[in-house]
């Protein structure tokens, strides 16, 4: 089997196990992947070792969860291997299970969740361990539960969630009987933490190619009205916005899995934006930048795509409108969401004139004053020509820009004193003044 080759590393720590007299094995995702001709960079391993044995046995280990029999061993490289005693449950509160040491490879593979993830490969004798037609589900492509797909549910019902990934991941089928599993298991994913909810959306938007396959199962089996109540009636248009957007990559990539996010809740009631990323526990980072940017495509995504709609581009005033609105460094986020949104519209927008409007909108944020802070005067000057301090002076600046922006030309510091000493003389008149 070519495609199963684990990394050195793996194989030292295995042969260690192995020649220490405990059988050991590969398992999990990683087998998985391989199999399918995946990368997976984590390889773990399931052991009859006991976590103290383990412990024993390697020099650098890390106590990930020595309570649940796992315990991390470093590498010569310093990455480390998960490795697992085989255990079976012998409680669970649908998420947490208590668990016993002592079982043998059989028992500790028939407590997984789905079969394409209870294949074992023993990496020194290079054979497969695969009594739950793991790897014939992997070329039927179907996720199917092991056993009893109602017991796996209920042992974690987070596994009803990660069906639903593994399942638009992989491009695969999810098997009719899970499948039921799934949704009868919907009612009772408010057990999950709102932590592990996100963390769960965050997976699918990551790794995920065409992320709408997964979230029309969030939204058909019941999972988003039980968890995220906003986005129970989610319409597909809004759905296929989020394919239309690249995947975030490495995690040095955030913006884009905000703006994925803010693709998936752009149909939403602008107010119930923030609440649903508070509730979900997203970072004050992510909750500034996904609201803004639903908000913006609310207040003009509808108009500015009717413009476009009818082949043309908004006035130069009001690109400069716009792209104060929307604030310079959020411009091409913006327009990235707008793209995705117009382009599963059904308005026919076409596509060169999207990178017109983006270009455009690029030149005059970069070069049109848009902000207070580019008016040729400030609140000092303003306050030589008689504005006191207070919210009138915050009032004369933002209707200067306001004037700067409809005629940049405006932006020199005699012609906005003038403006400004002429509004305030416009502000101070009584009552019924006509000024002649």
């Amino acid at each position: 089997m070519p495609a199963l080759r684990p990394p050195g590393q793996v194989i030292e720590i295995a042969r260690t196990l192995q020649d220490a007299g405990f059988e050991t094995w590969c398992v999990g995702g990683a087998v998985r992947d391989a199999l399918l001709g995946l990368a997976h960079l984590d390889w773990d391993l399931a052991t009859s070792a006991t976590p103290q044995e383990v412990r024993k046995l390697f020099r650098r280990t890390v106590p990930v969860g020595i309570e649940f029999g796992t315990v991390g061993v470093l590498d010569r490289d310093g990455r480390m291997h998960e490795v697992t005693t085989f255990r079976h449950d012998v409680q669970t509160d649908g998420r947490h299970a208590v668990v016993q040491f002592g079982a043998s490879l059989d028992e500790d593979l028939a407590r997984r969740d789905f079969t394409i993830n209870a294949i074992a490969y023993d990496p020194i004798a290079r054979r497969l361990h695969d009594p739950f037609d793991g790897r014939g589900d992997l070329a039927r492509g179907v996720v199917r539960a092991v056993g009893d797909a109602e017991a796996r549910m209920r042992e974690d019902r987070l596994r009803a969630l990660r069906a639903i990934r593994f399942a638009a991941r992989l491009d695969f089928t999810i098997d009719a009987t899970t499948w039921e599993a799934i949704v009868g298991s919907a009612p009772h994913l408010t057990r999950l933490s709102p932590e592990r909810v996100k963390q769960e959306l965050d997976k699918t938007m990551e790794q995920v190619r065409y992320p709408s396959v997964a979230l029309e199962r969030w939204r058909a089996s019941g999972a988003f009205a039980s968890l995220v109540p906003a986005l129970a009636s989610v319409p597909d248009e809004v759905l296929k916005a989020v394919d239309a957007l690249p995947m975030p990559g490495p995690p040095t990539r955030p913006l884009r899995r905000a703006l994925r996010f803010a693709a998936l809740l752009s149909g939403c009631e602008t107010d119930a934006v923030e609440r649903t990323l508070r509730e979900l526990r997203a970072s004050n980072q992510e909750i500034v930048v996904i609201t803004a940017l639903v908000e913006r495509w609310a207040r003009h995504g509808q108009a500015v795509g009717a413009i476009l709609a009818s082949g043309l581009l908004p006035s130069a005033p009001d690109l400069r409108r716009l792209a104060a609105s929307v604030g310079r460094l959020r411009v091409t986020a913006f327009m990235r969401l707008a793209a995705a949104r117009w382009h599963t519209g059904g308005r026919g927008i076409a596509p060169s004139l999207v990178r017109r409007l983006h270009r455009a909108l690029m030149a005059t944020a970069f070069r049109d004053p848009l902000e207070v802070a580019d008016l040729a005067v400030d609140g000092d000057d303003l306050r030589l020509v008689g504005i006191a301090v207070g919210p009138a002076l915050g009032r004369m600046l933002a209707q200067l820009l306001e004037l700067v922006i409809a005629d940049p030309t405006r932006n020199t510091r005699d012609a906005l004193l003038a403006l400004a000493s002429a509004g305030m003389h416009e502000a101070g008149r009584a009552p019924g003044e006509d000024g002649r």
